[in-house]
Order: C-alpha cells, then sequence, then structure tokens
C-alpha cells in the first residue's frame, strides 16, 4: 500500500493532505501544493482534476520545494490530482501503434525502449494496449521530458486522455516502491 502527502508550503510546512489511493481532486484539501512527501509505494502527480493534465512520478522520498524539483514549470504549485501505481512483479508486455485506434505500424515491448525511432523506425505513437505491468511514456528520447502513465489496457487515444506530445521513449516502472 503506498502513502504520499501533501504541503501547502516548501519544506512540509502548512496545511497537509494525506493520500494512500487515487485521488482525482485534491483542490477541497489544498489551495497549493509546494511540498510532497512519499511514504511509501509510488504515485503519478496531475497537474488537473481528474488524472489530466500534466503528469510527474514520485518514488519514496521527501520533495521539499516542488517548484525546484519539477522545474521547467511542468507542474509549478498546482497538483490537482493523484494516482497510486501498483506494485507489477512478473511479465511487462505492451504493443504500441503508430495512429489512434490501434492503426499504422505496430511493435510490441517487453523491455525498456529508449528510442522508439531508433528502435522500431516509428516516427510517432498515439494508441497502445498495455497487456502487462505498468509503463511511463516519455516525450524526449532517453526518457527525458514530459512523461504519461500507462497501466493496463487499451488505450485508443493519447489526445482524448489529454495529451498532445509526442512519444519518444517508454520505461517500464519497475521501482519496488
Amino acid at each position: 500500500m503506498g502513502r504520499i502527502v501533501f504541503y501547502e508550503e516548501r519544506n512540509f510546512q502548512g496545511r497537509s493532505y494525506e493520500c494512500m489511493s487515487d485521488c482525482s481532486d485534491m483542490s477541497s484539501y489544498l489551495s497549493r501544493c509546494n511540498s510532497i512527501r512519499v511514504e511509501s509505494g509510488c504515485f503519478m502527480i496531475y497537474d488537473r482534476p481528474n488524472f489530466m493534465g500534466n503528469q510527474f512520478f514520485m518514488r519514496r522520498g521527501e520533495y521539499p520545494d516542488n517548484q525546484r524539483l519539477m522545474g521547467m514549470g511542468m507542474m509549478s504549485d498546482f497538483i490537482r490530482s493523484c494516482r497510486m501505481i501498483p506494485q507489477h512483479r512478473g511479465q511487462f508486455r505492451m504493443r504500441i501503434y503508430e495512429r489512434e485506434n490501434f492503426g499504422g505500424q505496430m511493435s510490441e515491448l517487453m523491455e525498456d525502449c529508449d528510442s522508439i525511432m531508433d528502435r522500431f523506425r516509428m516516427s510517432d505513437c498515439q494508441s497502445c494496449n498495455v497487456m502487462d505491468g505498468h509503463w511511463l511514456m516519455y516525450e524526449q528520447p532517453h526518457f527525458r521530458g514530459r512523461m504519461m502513465y500507462m497501466m493496463p489496457g487499451e488505450h485508443r487515444s493519447f489526445r482524448d486522455m489529454g495529451s498532445s506530445m509526442r512519444i519518444s521513449s517508454i520505461r517500464r516502472i519497475m521501482d519496488s516502491c
């Protein structure tokens, strides 16, 4: 089980909100978030309600200053929802597709891919089917830039999920959070 605590002020000060599962809208609990403590588990945090908007992966640890940690205006002090990532033991398997609704070129992954262009000669990825495991998709090669969390299931359109980013690399979430 995971546990994350959000604080309104830097250095774990001010009002706090503790979460041990998914929370689709934290705005009624906190007006802002400037520091985070992940006591156990792994979480995705989002800058919009209902698990939408910019995403950031959080593993066990202390994050006393979100501004410095997340930089480049990715999250600032607006964290509106969070999702607990369940631990996964076993195989990882995902099919990625060049176009929405599983169209175009298809490639299958069972391990990390630091560049879908170099490995699969695939210029874009707009849908996927996650058969096993939990994954992070990144907008830049070598697991950099904005990210998007993919849980098991069919994801027919990244645009319908609120993301307009191009996918360039993909990594399994293997942390024993």
